[in-house]
């Protein structure tokens, strides 16, 4: 009798998950200086930057995995680091750099949109936590760019739905790179505008670059309805030309108007597939390194361009 009952009970916790649930990480702080990677030039405006998945699964015993960093595990803040250092390398130029530490999902947790919806909300609600703390106490009124990468591209749609009216009116422009911004997306924070040009302000940038459309990945770019070309900045379909900083090549980058995928022609380098769910022709970790002059340039041009519209509406503000 007690043989069965103890099956039974133990069937109906393999069914209803009655198991110990495994452990997060501890949240962070971030009022704790080391949750942050900060550059600091004195300037006047800054660059919010919010990493990729430089994550995976990892034990943190025999029979327990995480699925969330650690940003208090230097074996795991590690690789985060070096995004955040190579990426303020090459696009902060004069601006201040702000990147937080963020409990980021693994990537496995992408090899499924069911584990991706499952796990996403809780570094969703890191970034939101550093990015408030951020326009509290560190951002000092000054102008900001907001931009992000991959999982740090979800961060920046999800901010964008956060962010309140006078957060809004400070911030330069947003860069969703290798990402995508749905029509759900829209309907729930209408005040997201797609840029149409290259100083356009309060906009949104958006793109994904593959060889051809049948190399995208779903998960990053199905359904987006937003895409600008970062080299010509033209939503058009007219080619834009450029010299590889990778490998030297001559590029063709076009504009697919329909699938709003941009089309790499010409690159004969690596790659450099994403682990997992990577594929041939599909040039997502190349996003940043293979435009980044000409991402560089662009937010300079817009910082310069939001002071300069800041300045002529104080100015009819003083006059009146």
């Amino acid at each position: 009798m007690y043989g069965k009952l103890f099956a039974i009970i133990m069937l109906i916790c393999s069914i209803t998950s009655c198991r110990k649930p495994v452990p997060v990480p501890t949240p962070p702080d971030y009022t704790d200086s080391t949750q942050w990677y900060i550059i600091d030039r004195k300037a006047d405006a800054d660059l919010f930057y919010i990493i990729s998945t430089e994550t995976g699964d990892y034990n943190v015993s025999k029979k327990v995995v995480r699925h969330y960093a650690d940003t208090y595990d230097e074996r795991l803040r590690t690789p985060m680091r070096g995004e955040m250092e190579g990426v303020a390398k090459l696009l902060s130029g004069n601006l201040n750099y702000f990147s937080p530490y963020y409990r980021q999902c693994t990537m496995e947790s992408f090899t499924a949109d069911s584990l991706v919806n499952e796990r996403i909300p809780l570094a969703m609600e890191d970034v939101r936590k550093a990015f408030d703390h951020y326009m509290k106490h560190l951002n000092n009124g000054r102008p900001f760019i907001l931009a992000g990468f991959s999982q740090g591209a979800i961060a920046v749609v999800e901010l964008l739905k956060h962010m309140d009216a006078e957060s809004r009116s400070r911030m330069v422009a947003a860069y969703v790179i290798g990402w995508k911004v749905t029509g759900e997306d829209i309907a729930a924070a209408p005040q997201i505008r797609a840029a149409q040009d290259s100083a356009d302000i309060g906009v949104t940038i958006c793109y994904n670059t593959v060889r051809a459309n049948g190399d995208a990945i779903p998960l990053i770019s199905e359904g987006n309805i937003m895409a600008i070309n970062p080299v010509s900045w033209s939503t058009s379909g007219e080619p834009a030309r450029m010299v590889s900083p990778l490998s030297g090549d001559t590029l063709t980058l076009t504009l697919d108007t329909l699938s709003r995928l941009l089309i790499l022609d010409g690159y004969t380098g690596n790659d450099y597939m994403l682990p997992l769910i990577g594929r041939e022709g599909n040039y997502h970790r190349l996003e940043i390194s293979l435009y980044s002059d000409c991402l560089r340039r662009n937010m300079a041009l817009r910082a310069r361009r939001h002071h300069s519209l800041s300045d002529t509406i104080n100015s009819k503000h003083d006059n009146n």
